[in-house]
């Protein structure tokens, strides 16, 4: 590697997805991978031991999301720059990373250059968005709708997020380091701004604003008769 290179911390839930980016993006000699981690605890730990110059991570991880430890780390160091990179391009989704403090964001459907430019663009301290989510984001309602995903705070969606992936009010209390007391606030929280009056209304809402499929288990979720929410 050159003495300047670019410093890179990847962090994927999958090691395959992982092993393929180390390689696209070491085959730039500017840019170094010195840390791979699987999960938003890892990454947090990772960060504070290696010191990233870029750190690019998925938003999908288990337990914690990548957005969680994108607040986790920029409450350690304001300046870190972090660039989401996931399959997800629905607008909420670039969106809260941007709103969280996310330098750019890119998503997996993109052609394998325009990573490796958004990283040396991160680096630079630029802001950096593939074509298709600039776009996606171009076309998103900017006025917050009653009820919608826009309405939600980053820690209200981060809760929604998680009990919609089936975890209990004691799991998202452990993964988000919040009392179980403050949690079911949320969730109470949630089902009133949702106009949800049972959990299994708050996972349909969750389906509807893209945080899980459409199917549950056995709980089948049905489009609204009414239009999105």
């Amino acid at each position: 590697m050159v003495a300047t290179a670019i410093k890179v911390l990847l962090v994927d839930d999958h090691a395959v997805v992982r092993a393929g980016y180390r390689r696209l993006l070491e085959r730039d000699q500017r840019i170094e991978i010195i840390g791979e981690a699987n999960d938003a605890q890892t990454a947090y730990r990772l960060f504070c031991d290696l010191a990233p110059d870029v750190v690019v991570m998925d938003i999908a991880l288990p337990g914690a999301s990548g957005v969680e430890a994108l607040r986790r780390i920029l409450a350690r160091a304001p300046d870190a720059r972090v660039l989401m990179f996931s399959m997800h391009e629905e607008a909420v989704f670039p969106a809260r990373s941007l709103q969280a403090g996310a330098r750019g964001y890119v998503s997996k459907r993109s052609g394998l250059d325009v990573l490796v430019d958004a990283v040396f663009a991160v680096a630079r301290g630029e802001r950096y968005l593939s074509h298709d989510v600039a776009q996606t984001l171009a076309l998103r309602v900017q006025a917050a709708e009653p009820g919608g995903k826009a309405a939600l705070s980053e820690r209200a969606f981060e809760v929604l997020r998680l009990l919609a992936g089936g975890a209990t009010v004691s799991e998202v209390a452990e993964r988000l380091l919040l009392s179980e007391k403050t949690v079911a606030n949320y969730q109470s929280l949630l089902r009133h701004r949702l106009g949800a009056s049972n959990n299994i209304q708050l996972l349909q809402k969750a389906a509807l604003l893209g945080l899980l499929p459409r199917g549950i288990g056995d709980i089948t979720i049905s489009e609204p008769r009414d239009g999105p929410i």
